[in-house]
């Protein structure tokens, strides 16, 4: 597990990917949930693990980070707070491989670092009946999409921290 930010900028000097630091950074994921806290073997693959917030947290504390944002995994609204909103994973590829109906999402960094995701949705369906309304057929689609897409799945609360610098914990 990577225990500082140093650690990290040796990721440029690899060359191999796969066995090395950044093939586990890339490929470990968060818990489930909050409530999951720990190490646990990753399903995607050996020496890959499963994160809880108390990792998430204790890497922000040994390095004055109040934000990790990763990407690389598929989340069905585009992005999704965990450890209290202290890790946020982003994805912003739409109907992922064309099956995945998922939303994609960035995020808008404020003046005050204040972090705001924005949704992007998949296009509709291509028109296929010039009798049909776009408006109708748009409408319909939307429903449909957002009827037959799984939530994802819930990571916690976030909560308010009260400190000097602002808080991105709660976003």
């Amino acid at each position: 597990m990577v225990a500082s930010v140093g650690q990290s900028t040796m990721l440029s000097k690899l060359r191999i990917f796969k066995g090395q630091l950044q093939w586990k950074l890339a490929r470990s994921d968060p818990t489930e949930n909050d409530s999951v806290e720990g190490l646990r073997p990753n399903a995607r693959g050996p020496g890959l693990v499963t994160f809880g917030p108390d990792r998430v947290m204790e890497f922000c504390n040994n390095n004055d980070l109040q934000l990790i944002v990763r990407a690389h995994e598929c989340v069905m609204d585009g992005f999704e707070r965990f450890a209290q909103g202290h890790l946020i994973t982003l994805f912003s590829a739409t109907n992922y491989c064309g099956t995945a109906n998922n939303a994609g999402a960035i995020l808008v960094l404020g003046r005050d670092l204040v972090v705001v995701p924005k949704l992007i949705h998949p296009l509709p369906p291509a028109i296929t009946s010039p009798e049909a309304s776009p408006d109708h057929i748009e409408d319909t689609w939307m429903q449909e999409l957002n009827a037959n897409r799984p939530p994802t799945p819930t990571r916690g609360r976030p909560q308010a921290v009260a400190n000097d610098k602002g808080s991105l914990a709660w976003i």
